[in-house]
């Protein structure tokens, strides 16, 4: 499906100092957004979607399928609001920028940020934008993270909120995120974080995306879509300990491109936010809007049963919570994959006064 082009994008910038939760701090902070369609009068119909780990501000280019009419990034009706995380390498401040006080990129001295400090500099933003409340804050992934952030420290900011594959991270997904980070920092280019933009730890890089893929997919679909299969380019398994099955030749496809598209240094970063989110019982009971919790069927990152926990941990707060599965075979990666699926949870949590 074709990208949907912002009707603006631009960025807006703050001087700090920022605090972060770590104890560090950011002298100014940059934020870059795009917005879907325009504010009504009353600016009561924005709504943030928050993106996960690679997004960034531009939501028409990785979840399209929900703009059309009727759906609910409808811009007829809403305003659709996409900010670019802290952290990140698509226009906010990240390791990418530079340091005002040395002149040179942060690259592995950018000190780490919390969800947290994702969603105030977002407010800070609502601000500037003079959006008093939001219609509604919608994510997956790390971007439910994000959802369920607003509603925790903001609640009189928003009126609804959807969080899809999103709750506190368990063993496995501490596990799996600890691997990712070590094969980066294991690439002989790494260098402490201050390599060379044209020479990046491609390696590590490649290969903590190819463990990541496996982590936001299901077995079901890697069994549909590969099987046993040799891979596509000819190669014999069964003849040289180097060729690949098919599975092996997608994973290596994944990694090669995802390089050319993100930093490293920001992979870190935004990885190990996902990794501190939490929510406490004090925190739960902070939440005095809508909730509207989607686990996918397949997802193995955020199992549906976590998400579930979540819900009825919600509830016991007294928060005004419903739970959704979305059948997928997608796994993690439902959210995006199985859009047309999800579209009808969005919508009714929309609907719901």
């Amino acid at each position: 499906m074709a990208m949907i082009q912002p009707t603006h994008e631009g960025d807006f910038s703050f001087a700090g100092p920022f605090a972060l939760d770590s104890g560090g701090e950011l002298p100014a902070v940059n934020l870059h957004y795009a917005l879907y369609g325009t504010p009504d009068k009353q600016r009561s119909n924005v709504v943030l979607v928050c993106h996960a780990l690679s997004g960034s501000a531009r939501i028409g280019d990785w979840w399209s399928e929900l703009f059309e009419p009727g759906l609910p990034f409808d811009t007829n009706r809403y305003c659709i609001l996409g900010v670019n995380v802290i952290g990140s390498c698509y226009g906010s401040t990240g390791p990418t920028t530079t340091d005002p006080s040395s002149g040179k990129p942060y690259a592995g001295r950018f000190p780490p940020v919390s969800i947290r400090d994702m969603v105030r500099a977002q407010a800070r933003l609502l601000d500037h934008l003079e959006i008093e409340q939001l219609f509604a804050v919608v994510g997956g992934s790390i971007g439910g993270m994000q959802a369920l952030t607003w509603a925790v420290h903001f609640p009189d900011r928003l009126a609804r909120c959807v969080a899809i594959g999103a709750c506190p991270l368990a063993g496995m997904g501490l596990a799996l995120n600890h691997l990712q980070r070590e094969m980066i920092r294991r690439d002989p280019l790494w260098c402490d974080g201050d390599y060379l933009p044209r020479e990046p730890p491609a390696t590590g890089l490649a290969l903590a995306r190819g463990l990541a893929m496996c982590s936001y997919k299901s077995d079901q679909l890697f069994r549909e879509r590969f099987g046993r299969r040799p891979d596509r380019s000819g190669e014999d398994p069964a003849r040289d300990l180097l060729a690949r099955f098919d599975v092996g030749g997608y994973l290596d496809h994944q990694g090669r491109s995802f390089v050319s598209r993100f930093d490293a240094n920001s992979y870190l970063v935004i990885s190990k936010a996902m990794d501190t989110f939490e929510l406490s019982d004090a925190d739960l009971a902070c939440v005095r809007v809508p909730v509207r919790l989607v686990g996918i069927a397949s997802d193995w990152l955020f199992p549906p049963e976590d998400v579930r926990e979540l819900a009825d941990r919600l509830r016991q707060a007294g928060v005004d919570v419903h739970y959704d599965e979305l059948a997928s075979a997608h796994g993690h990666d439902g959210f995006l994959a199985d859009a047309e699926h999800l579209a009808p949870f969005i919508s009714e949590a929309f609907a719901q006064p």
